[in-house]
């Protein structure tokens, strides 16, 4: 009977893990992106913190506004700077394969690098919305057990990601993807030349915008750990964005909150 049993449990754990099997590694990204990424256009207030040594150093609030363009799965982005005063009025816009900063002082908009540093271990193109299904070629290195960022055991499919478009930030990613929630738990970030650049923890699930999303992420500089930023999201809700909000031309009409 015992045997009976037990044969009875492996075909219920291999049929129930067999859907699972079936996904090819980039089906496993596109899940993680549906974790992350709201359906609808949002709105959010993303906190920066930089900590050096454990302490913090400096702090920048953005007004994030994003929509997905349903046709190419790409999103558009405008940030806004919030805090502090001095930079309010600032701006970022991400749309298509092409990014400005504007500065309202100046009222110019300059062509930017995604990889161009914002604040601390954030860049510009850490704060705007990106399928990375969409921007990436993803390949299974492994199925394995990490640590999240509170140091809990997590089983993972370890993804490795290669640029695929001209849109991808960063030339490859090492990502590391729960298993069964298709929750991003970390991710490290590579250079152009390869070197790595920052290490990345997903961190503080709850519920947002209709989902459980990462209201976290912890950035630690690759050569010093002592060196960290942390970006919090915060206030989101689901809003009717106007197309001309993403376009360069209508930055200068667009008024400080």
């Amino acid at each position: 009977m015992k045997t009976i049993l037990f044969g009875l449990a492996v075909v219920l754990a291999l049929t129930a893990a067999a859907p699972a099997q079936s996904l090819s590694p980039q089906d496993i990204l596109a899940a993680s992106d549906k974790v992350r990424n709201p359906g609808q256009p949002f709105k959010l207030v993303n906190t920066l913190t930089e900590y050096v040594g454990g302490k913090a150093n400096n702090t920048v609030v953005l007004t994030v506004f994003s929509k997905e363009n349903k046709a190419t799965k790409e999103y558009s982005t405008l940030v806004r700077y919030t805090d502090p005063p001095r930079d309010r009025g600032k701006m970022v816009l991400m749309n298509g394969t092409n990014m400005w900063f504007y500065d309202s002082a100046s009222k110019a908009s300059v062509r930017i690098s995604p990889q161009q540093r914002l604040m601390g271990q954030a860049s510009d193109g850490d704060v705007v919305t990106v399928n990375l299904a969409r921007d990436y070629k993803a390949k299974l290195v492994s199925e394995e057990i990490v640590k999240d960022a509170d140091r809990k055991d997590r089983v993972v499919w370890h993804l490795e990601l290669a640029a695929a478009n001209a849109s991808s930030v960063y030339s490859r990613i090492e990502y590391w993807v729960e298993k069964g929630t298709f929750r991003a738990v970390k991710g490290k970030f590579y250079s152009d030349s390869g070197r790595l650049l920052k290490i990345a923890y997903y961190h503080k699930y709850a519920e947002s915008l209709g989902g459980v999303r990462p209201l976290e992420t912890i950035l630690i500089d690759a050569v010093d750990q002592n060196l960290v930023t942390t970006m919090s999201n915060d206030h989101a809700q689901a809003t009717d964005i106007p197309d001309a909000w993403f376009q360069r031309e209508y930055l200068p009409r667009l008024k400080a909150d």
